[in-house]
């Protein structure tokens, strides 16, 4: 991902929201749908998020570890966490107001 951890957040909070966005219209793209491949689908979004969290969060500070700059590191990854942390109690406080 990138070296600022604010627009790593913030993609990280759009591709959720694209997730959900999938699930919530998925229905009506696949009528009569097929509980195996629902299955296969659910698994494989599974494992696509985890990977696209883990490269979000812990690539660059993962990298700063090994060139050891420790205490970068450890900003970097908590910026990255309380922005997304920010965003997700925006979206939440913007969905109970309306």
């Amino acid at each position: 991902m990138t070296k600022q951890p604010y627009l790593n957040a913030a993609l990280v909070f759009l591709f959720i929201i694209l997730v959900v966005l999938l699930m919530q219209f998925g229905g009506s793209l696949f009528p009569d749908p097929n509980e195996i491949l629902i299955g296969i689908g659910m698994l494989s979004l599974l494992v696509l998020s985890v990977a696209v969290m883990g490269v979000s969060f812990f690539y660059q500070p993962t990298i700063l570890i090994v060139e050891r700059k420790y205490v970068e590191a450890g900003g970097f990854l908590l910026r990255s966490l309380a922005a997304f942390a920010g965003a997700m109690i925006a979206a939440f406080v913007l969905a109970a107001v309306f």
